[in-house]
């Protein structure tokens, strides 16, 4: 399995069709897409995640998360048995869609400024008061011929 390896799938022989996520993806993240794939996290391992009834078409459910995933850009590796040959052959995603997908999951999973304590600022600067004029100011004041203000 390579180093940017998202998610691995295979089997095991007490909880039939499992799942589990490398550190190359957030955990909040890889748990989201594999319960939208229909695996629910086994108690007591953490980081591992089986195919919720099984019994029904398991192999083909299994499959088509595999498929799916890879569809949405991500690094799966899979036993022999579950990655069917189209899917294995199918094209990493094209214009480095894949190098992006990466990025925005390492964001996801890093601190972001705005939960972040407030940024110190420093007071700001006083502007200088102009002196007092030592005269007093002028107004001429213009009178209207209609009486009126416009």
């Amino acid at each position: 399995m390579g180093p940017d390896t998202h998610f691995a799938f295979g089997t095991h022989e007490d909880h039939g069709f499992v799942a589990s996520f490398t550190s190359a993806l957030p955990a909040h993240l890889a748990q989201w897409f594999l319960v939208r794939e229909q695996f629910e996290p086994v108690p007591g391992q953490p980081g591992l995640y089986r195919l919720s009834e099984p019994e029904r078409d398991g192999p083909r459910r299994t499959r088509q998360a595999v498929r799916d995933l890879r569809r949405h850009g991500f690094a799966v590796h899979a036993d022999l048995v579950l990655d069917s040959p189209t899917s294995a052959r199918a094209p990493a995603l094209p214009n480095g869609l894949l190098e992006r997908r990466s990025r925005l999951t390492k964001a996801a999973a890093s601190r972001t400024t705005q939960r972040g304590p407030a940024p110190t600022t420093s007071p700001p600067s006083a502007r200088p008061i102009p002196p007092k004029p030592t005269y007093a100011p002028t107004i001429h004041l213009m009178a209207s011929g209609t009486g009126r203000s416009r």
